[in-house]
């Protein structure tokens, strides 16, 4: 029974599942920021642009019924920019990382292979 409370507390220290459940909470917390993002700002500039931020008045009447086409349309559009709303975001923390690490950064091998070359002929000569 202790190996098995053994191997279950070094499953729950693993770093990849302490990083998991991190990022799930993040990302539950990110979600509200994307919506505003997409419904305040980019639906907006739809509805100013095309006279209504949505596509929900397009359908076809079959009989009885009518197929909500634009529902469809809706969650296509809605998908693609919310796609498009995370890359850009994604994309700029990833060049704020790469500028970070181009800074933190010191020489390059080929510097200090340069510098070492130097010295070595410097105690030649």
């Amino acid at each position: 029974m202790s190996n098995l409370i053994s191997e279950f507390k070094n499953f729950i220290n693993r770093g990849n599942l302490v990083d998991l459940a991190i990022a799930v909470v993040l990302a539950t917390f990110f979600a509200p920021i994307i919506t505003a993002i997409v419904d305040g700002v980019i639906l907006n500039l739809v509805a100013a642009i095309f006279g209504q931020p949505n596509f929900d008045s397009i359908g076809i009447d079959v009989g009885e019924s009518r197929l909500l086409i634009g529902s469809v349309i809706n969650a296509i559009v809605r998908w693609i920019i919310v796609a498009f709303v995370c890359f850009l975001i994604v994309k700029q923390i990833n060049k704020m990382k790469v500028e970070k690490e181009e800074v933190a950064s010191g020489p390059s091998e080929t510097d200090l292979l340069a510098e070492i070359r130097d010295a070595i002929k410097a105690n030649n000569d």
